[in-house]
C-alpha cells in the first residue's frame, strides 16, 4: 500500500531530474534565489530573478518543489546587472550580485514586510525602506576562508554553494581588501613552505582555515587554524606574513583537533605582535581578540546601534536591561544616555570581554551579568529593578517563548529587538502582541550588499490599558 501511495505521489510531481523547462520567475526566496512555478509546482532557481522567464534544468526533487539551475535568460530583468565577481557563479558567498543594489534593498524590505504578513499575520506593521550601505562593497571586516588543496595547487577561498569545495579566491569582492591580501599572502607561504593541507575526510594534515580581522587604521590581525598543536616552520609563516602585510600587528594560531565543521579551536596562542586589535562604533572603542564577536560591517553596525539608541528613547534616567549583550556592543551604545544598563549573556567569555570594554571606555554605568535571561531577569526583578527598555539581539532562531513571557512580565514600556532572520522576528512579534505589546514599526539595516541577509530593528511597546 505505501509503495502505491510513493507511486502515486511521484506521478502527481510534474517536473523530473535533468529535464529542461521554461518557468517565469514571481518572486525572490528567503536565500536570495528566485522562485516560480511550474503546473504549480514550487521551482527554486539560484541566480534568477523576478520577472524573468528562465530555461531550466531541473537538479533536486522534493516532495513539495524542486531545484533547477539556469541554462538560459529568456527574458531578462531590467534589474539585471552583470555581476563584480569572476567567480560569482560557482562561490556560495553572494548571492544578489546579479541584482542592482537599489533593487537589492527592495527586496529585503519586501522579505521582511512578506515575513510579518505571512508567518506573524501582522500585515499592518510599518516596514521602512531598507537603510542602504554608504558602501557595498569590500566591507567585510572578517574574513573566514577554508584551506585545501586540489592537484597539488594550494587553494584559499570560499566553499561553492552546497558544498564544501573550495574555490580559490583573491579577490572577494565584499572582503576588506586586507583580508584579501592575507588570504593571497597564506596561499603562497603554505605552497612555498610546504605546510601539509588538512584533509576533511583522512583527518590528516596541519592547514585548515585561515582568518582575517581589521580594525581601525587599517590593522589586521591573522588567525591560523590548525588540526595539530604544533605549527611547522611557525617561525618562517611569521616572518613572511610579515613581509607580505605591512599592516600586520597580531599572528595567533587556533588549535582545531575535532574531526567537525567548527572553525576555531578552544585552544587559542598569540605568534607575535599584540593580543587584539582595536574597532570603533561611534565614540566607543571596542577591543577585539581572535574569538571576540564584532559585526562584520562597522559602519553599517554603527547605523543599526544608533537605530536602537533612537527607538530605546533614553533620557538618562531609564534603567534598560540588554538580554543578549554578547561583548557588550549595543549596551555600551545604550549606557551613554540611560541611567543604568544590565547587560545579560549566558556566554562567559563574551561577558569578559563586556566588562573590559566598558573599563577601556570609562562607562561605569553597565553592569554585565553571566546566565540565561530567562533567570537572571527574575531575578532583578525580585531586587526591585523595573526596566523601562528591554533590548535583544538574539541569534538566529530567535527568542523562547519563555524568554518573551519573561520580557512581558517585568511590563517595560519600550522593547527594541535586534534581528538578523525576518522569519523568527515575525513569529516573536506575534507571541509578543499576545502579550500584550504592539510593534510599531519596523527598520531593516543593510549590514550584508551582495548577499540575502538583512538586519532589522523593531520598535515594540506597551499597549495601553
Amino acid at each position: 500500500m505505501k509503495q502505491k501511495e510513493k507511486t502515486k505521489r511521484t506521478a502527481m510531481i510534474p517536473v523530473r531530474k535533468g529535464q529542461i523547462y521554461n518557468i517565469p520567475i514571481d518572486r525572490l526566496g528567503t536565500s536570495g534565489e528566485g522562485v516560480g512555478r511550474y503546473e504549480n509546482f514550487t521551482i527554486f532557481v539560484p541566480n534568477a530573478l523576478p520577472g524573468e522567464n528562465v530555461c531550466i534544468i531541473i537538479e533536486e526533487v522534493k516532495k513539495n518543489y524542486a531545484r533547477g539551475r539556469v541554462k538560459e535568460v529568456l527574458q531578462a530583468s531590467p534589474k539585471r546587472i552583470p555581476p563584480h565577481c569572476e567567480i560569482y557563479a560557482d562561490c556560495g558567498g553572494c548571492q544578489l550580485q546579479h541584482l542592482s543594489y537599489e533593487a537589492q534593498l527592495d527586496a529585503k524590505r519586501a522579505q521582511v514586510a512578506e515575513a510579518l504578513t505571512h508567518i506573524g499575520k501582522l500585515s499592518q506593521i510599518p516596514v521602512k525602506e531598507t537603510m542602504r550601505a554608504e558602501e557595498p562593497w569590500n566591507y567585510r571586516n572578517k574574513m573566514q576562508f577554508p584551506i585545501g588543496i586540489n592537484k597539488g595547487k594550494i587553494l584559499v577561498g570560499c566553499f561553492a554553494q552546497g558544498s564544501h569545495n573550495i574555490i580559490d579566491t583573491k579577490n572577494c569582492h565584499i572582503q576588506h581588501t586586507a583580508n584579501n591580501d592575507l588570504g593571497n599572502a597564506m596561499r603562497d607561504i603554505v605552497e612555498h613552505l610546504h605546510i601539509p593541507v588538512y584533509n576533511e575526510d583522512t583527518h590528516k594534515g596541519v592547514m585548515r582555515h585561515i582568518i582575517g580581522r581589521v580594525g581601525r587604521n587599517n590593522d589586521l590581525m591573522a588567525v591560523i587554524v590548525t588540526a595539530t598543536k604544533h605549527l611547522p616552520r611557525a617561525k618562517d609563516v611569521v616572518r613572511m606574513l610579515r613581509e607580505r602585510l605591512p599592516n600586520l600587528v597580531s599572528i595567533h594560531q587556533s588549535i582545531q583537533t575535532y574531526h567537525n565543521n567548527v572553525i576555531m579551536g578552544r585552544d587559542t596562542q598569540l605568534l607575535w605582535g599584540r593580543p587584539t586589535i582595536i574597532d570603533s562604533l561611534g565614540r566607543l572603542n571596542f577591543h577585539i581578540s581572535p574569538r571576540s564577536f564584532f559585526q562584520v560591517n562597522t559602519r553599517q553596525a554603527e547605523r543599526l546601534y544608533e537605530q536602537a539608541l533612537a527607538y530605546a528613547d533614553l533620557h538618562g534616567t531609564e534603567t534598560v536591561i540588554d538580554a543578549y549583550c554578547g561583548t557588550g556592543t549595543i549596551t555600551l551604545f545604550l549606557a551613554q544616555r540611560a541611567r543604568k544598563v544590565y547587560g545579560i549573556e549566558i556566554v562567559q567569555p563574551a561577558i569578559l570581554d563586556a566588562r573590559k570594554n566598558a573599563r577601556d571606555n570609562h562607562i561605569k554605568n553597565a553592569e554585565f551579568i553571566v546566565g540565561d535571561a530567562t533567570a537572571v531577569m527574575p531575578a532583578l526583578y525580585k531586587q526591585g529593578i523595573r526596566p523601562d527598555v528591554v533590548v535583544v539581539d538574539p541569534p538566529r532562531a530567535g527568542c523562547s517563548e519563555t524568554v518573551l513571557c519573561t520580557f512581558a512580565n517585568m511590563r517595560p514600556q519600550r522593547i527594541v529587538y535586534v534581528s538578523c532572520n525576518p522569519a523568527t522576528l515575525a513569529r516573536d512579534l506575534a507571541i509578543l502582541k499576545e502579550l500584550g505589546y504592539i510593534t510599531q514599526e519596523v527598520q531593516p539595516v543593510d549590514l550584508f550588499p551582495q548577499t540575502s541577509h538583512v538586519e532589522n530593528v523593531a520598535l515594540i511597546t506597551k499597549k495601553s490599558i
